[in-house]
């Protein structure tokens, strides 16, 4: 098993930049395939990105291409998401979740491990 703990959340004012991470503990996490998920006020969690074992096959929901990247330092136990142009409708509860496949996938259901989540909030 791996135990993942999110951070890097905070209020930032909309254009703004953030950078989370998700911090792993346990077995090998160059392993896991991980994947980001968000759930806003209101709304159902819905996916972000995620990205293979080693790094390669980033993959992206449609409306974060080209502002948000993932990318992960498995000798450090860390994924990263970046996130760039921040709106108000971004304003989420940011999770980090992993599977022991090479892939990620979009659908929670397919991950095994998941953080607490961290809070993002983007102002007007």
């Amino acid at each position: 098993q791996v135990q993942l703990v999110e951070s890097g959340g905070g209020s930032v004012q909309a254009g703004g930049s953030l950078r989370l991470s998700c911090a792993a503990s346990g077995r090998t996490f160059s392993d896991y395939a991980v994947g980001w998920f968000r759930q806003g006020p209101g709304k159902e969690r819905e996916f972000v990105a995620a990205i293979s074992r080693g790094g390669g096959t980033p993959v992206y929901a449609d409306s974060w291409k080209g502002q948000f990247t993932i990318s992960r330092d498995n000798a450090k136990n860390i994924v990263y998401l970046h996130m760039t142009g921040l709106k108000p409708e971004d304003t989420a509860v940011y999770y980090c979740a992993a599977r022991p496949l090479i892939f990620g996938s979009k659908s929670g259901s397919d991950y095994d491990y998941w953080g607490r989540g961290t809070q993002v909030t983007v102002s007007s």
